[in-house]
């Protein structure tokens, strides 16, 4: 069996286009941001639910379901993970690893990253949007086989994230391998995100020194955090609370 599990929808309605054979699986999480909390995946999934604002019972079946097919694989299944280089994208898939790294079946996992794009273009951090049908099969054709070790290493981060664990995070990022290629860069922008010696964190730093000039229209300012940053890859969901907070506190 073959699953190819997707960061979000908008690459799951480019995706049928490509002709990939396999069932896909859609991650709607955005771990980058609110409550990690619970014990165990029930509690985790609780946790998730009231931070969304969403009855359980739909959470479950918008999130968990599609999860859940991971965690139901038959031995010997392959996943392809379509996961891009940005820090939203990368905590989705430290989580995925985490799950396949506890199954203890015979499996193959790829991850699939955006090999068409290099470093120095602007869709660099975050290019499966305006990805073309030809793009995609690119990708696809240059997918990255993980080693045991890499699930492994997917596992760690993804605990040491969960926990708030920032110094581990960063010995973590000092070994990566050639299947977390800018893990390094990530982690240090996630550090970042954090107050420290009496600044705002590096998001909120970048905000004000758009805002500082009078410009408060939220799509404009969205837009200029975006060429800055994109490394974060915010949505509107994780830029508008720090915009308002800047607002209040002043630029």
């Amino acid at each position: 069996m073959i699953y190819h599990v997707l960061n979000g929808d908008s690459l799951a309605y480019s995706f049928p286009a490509a002709a990939i054979t396999g069932e896909v699986i859609v991650d709607r999480e955005g771990l980058i941001d609110g409550d990690l909390g619970g014990d165990d995946l029930p509690g985790f999934w609780h946790s998730r639910a009231a931070f969304m604002g969403l009855p359980e019972d739909e959470y479950r079946r918008m999130v968990v379901a599609e999860f859940e097919k991971i965690l139901a694989a038959p031995p010997g299944a392959e996943f392809n993970l379509w996961f891009e280089f940005d820090l939203f994208c990368q905590v989705n898939m430290w989580f995925v690893l985490s799950l396949l790294a506890g199954m203890a079946v015979e499996k193959k996992v790829y991850v699939v990253y955006t090999s068409w794009l290099s470093r120095e273009d602007k869709h660099f951090w975050n290019g499966f949007g305006p990805a073309t049908t030809a793009q995609i099969k690119e990708a696809f054709d240059n997918r990255i086989l993980l080693t045991a070790a890499d699930l492994q290493y997917g596992r760690d981060l993804w605990a040491a994230y969960k926990n708030g664990d920032l110094a581990a995070l960063r010995r973590l990022s000092q070994s990566r391998t050639g299947a977390f290629p800018y893990v390094q860069e990530v982690i240090e922008a996630h550090i970042e995100r954090f107050p420290a010696n009496g600044q705002r964190g590096r998001p909120e730093r970048v905000l004000a020194a758009i805002m500082q000039n009078g410009q408060t229209d939220f799509k404009i300012v969205f837009r200029e955090f975006w060429n800055c940053e994109s490394i974060y890859g915010f949505g509107d969901l994780q830029l508008m609370p720090l915009y308002k907070k800047v607002l209040m506190e002043g630029v």
